[in-house]
């Protein structure tokens, strides 16, 4: 199905239109909603001030995951959620999630039988959706499984399960799902203020980021799902409400498969400051990370600090036999998430809930605050229950559990370069010049891929294919870089544009990929 976002635009010129519910935010939470929502029969719209996924969804650690540091907490209600949760979306999205088995390698006995006791306890609370049973093995299986994991003092491992996803290529699915069920999605559509009536909020006013052109948008419910962004849609409805979310940065580097070989994930349960790392396969590259640093006002595209970097880089060369250094690096990523920030105490991340909270204010502003990809589903499930019970609207029942998402594919192949389009898969392959058209070989992108980006995935910028169409900027920042000349010229003629715009292109993306590289 082929996405027109002018025709989309159309719709909204409309001013007797009215919406059953405006979503506000084209992010995992966002999206979410919208999915819930218009699969129960709604007229649904999300906008979305940028890019499907371009904040805190294109940049998590891309596990679909119960919680393993959460059940250490003794947070057991939000692992049972997000372990039910993780197995629907593996029944729901399988050309996006895989299985992956996760190894803890453990350096003395007491942690050996510690983290066994606490795994059966992570795979007994997912139940009969558990992706796998784990189990303890040897010093020797362990050492063979992970042959670059140091192995002095190792006294064996754990073996575990859990999800390992692409996010942005699971939210353009979504938005693809939204708009075949007759709901609309429209990136780089900006909410500028909300309407209200006699008092309540009635729809908002849209900028077009691209034209400049505005739209009075009227809508029976609004919902403010902007993640980190919460705030400042908040104060639109009222310029007295406190803050309701706390920003903890996450940061992620990426580095040469050779650099960690096996096609099992490490998680490195306890470092030097209380944090979990993880070094998980991904694209044929592998993903170190995170960190969680409280921070300031939330931007578009925050910035690595120097200690989160030297915090990787240290705590990973500690357990792998090769120090890595920052010439591995092939890409560095930040993401916000928004923690719901409590009223009083402390601001330990640590302390700050990542359960998701649903607010509504006096005027019927629906909010929703935390939350993680994981549980974005049973987010938008929440939000619409309660929407129809505060606005007292004919109670529906959910169908979200069970709705296979665009791209559904039961057999996939991972070796693929295309594995993540799904169903879509072969449509691209029958576009392709030949086998062989690569725009980059290195990561296996074909240029008949950039055209499918803009006419079926509404794809408008240089940074949209390269960084969340395609996950080439994240994979590899140099590459990207070389590539974006040729992306742009790709792009200009399917969307009209001129010789200006592709340079226009080509420098917008430079200046934000050079804050990918080290």
């Amino acid at each position: 199905m082929s996405i027109n976002r002018d025709i989309l635009i159309e719709k909204l010129k409309d001013e007797e239109f009215i919406w059953d519910i405006m979503v506000i935010g084209g992010g995992a939470t966002g999206l979410g909603i919208a999915l819930d929502a218009v699969t129960r029969g709604y007229k649904v719209l999300v906008v979305e001030q940028s890019d499907f996924a371009k904040g805190t969804s294109s940049r998590s650690t891309k596990l679909v995951h119960g919680g393993v540091r959460y059940l250490a907490q003794g947070d057991v209600a939000l692992v049972r959620e997000a372990s039910k949760e993780r197995g629907l979306l593996w029944k729901n999205a399988p050309h996006l999630v895989k299985n992956q088995t996760f190894i803890i390698p453990v350096y003395s006995w007491l942690d050996k039988i510690k983290y066994g006791i606490g795994l059966k306890m992570y795979d007994w609370i997912a139940g009969r959706l558990s992706l796998g049973a784990s189990l303890l093995i040897s010093r020797k299986e362990t050492a063979r499984a992970l042959p670059e994991v140091t192995t002095k003092g190792l006294k064996g491992g754990v073996k575990y399960h859990d999800g390992q996803f692409d996010d942005s290529r699971l939210a353009i699915n979504l938005a693809q799902t939204i708009i075949e069920q007759g709901g609309s999605a429209i990136n780089y559509m900006k909410v500028v203020s909300l309407l209200k009536e006699a008092g309540k909020i009635s729809g908002a006013t849209v900028q077009d980021e691209e034209s400049g052109n505005r739209f009075l948008v009227h809508a029976r419910a609004v919902v403010n799902a902007t993640g980190v962004f919460v705030d400042g849609i908040l104060k639109m409805d009222d310029p007295a409400a406190r803050n309701s979310v706390v920003a903890s940065q996450g940061i992620h580097l990426v580095f040469d498969k050779a650099l960690y070989s096996s096609e099992h994930a490490l998680m490195i349960p306890k470092t030097s400051d209380g944090r979990v790392l993880f070094a998980v396969p991904w694209h044929r590259e592998v993903v170190v990370g995170t960190t969680d640093t409280l921070v300031g006002e939330p931007l578009l595209e925050p910035q690595a600090l120097e200690e989160e970097v030297d915090f990787i880089l240290n705590t990973a060369s500690q357990y792998l036999t090769k120090k890595i250094t920052r010439r591995d690096v092939k890409s560095m990523y930040v993401g916000l998430r928004p923690l719901a920030a409590p009223q009083e105490g402390s601001q330990k991340t640590k302390e700050i809930s990542r359960s998701h909270k649903i607010l509504h204010s006096g005027s019927y502003l629906f909010t929703v605050i935390g939350g993680k990809w994981t549980t974005f589903r049973k987010m938008g499930q929440d939000l619409v229950d309660h929407i129809e019970k505060v606005l007292n609207w004919p109670r529906t029942s959910s169908i979200s559990k069970s709705f296979k998402i665009h791209g559904y594919q039961q057999q996939v192949d991972w070796k693929d370069p295309l594995y993540f389009y799904g169903s879509d898969a072969e449509a691209i392959r029958k576009k392709l010049a030949d086998k062989n058209d690569w725009l980059s070989e290195r990561l296996r992108i074909y240029r008949g891929q950039v055209h499918w980006a803009v006419q079926y995935e509404m794809a408008r910028t240089v940074e949209d294919f390269l960084a969340r169409r395609t996950r080439a900027l994240f994979l590899d920042a140099e590459e990207s870089m070389r590539l974006a000349p040729e992306v742009a010229a790709l792009m200009a003629a399917p969307l009209g544009k001129d010789k200006a715009w592709e340079e226009e292109q080509v420098t917008a993306f430079n200046t934000i990929a050079e804050k990918y590289r080290l």
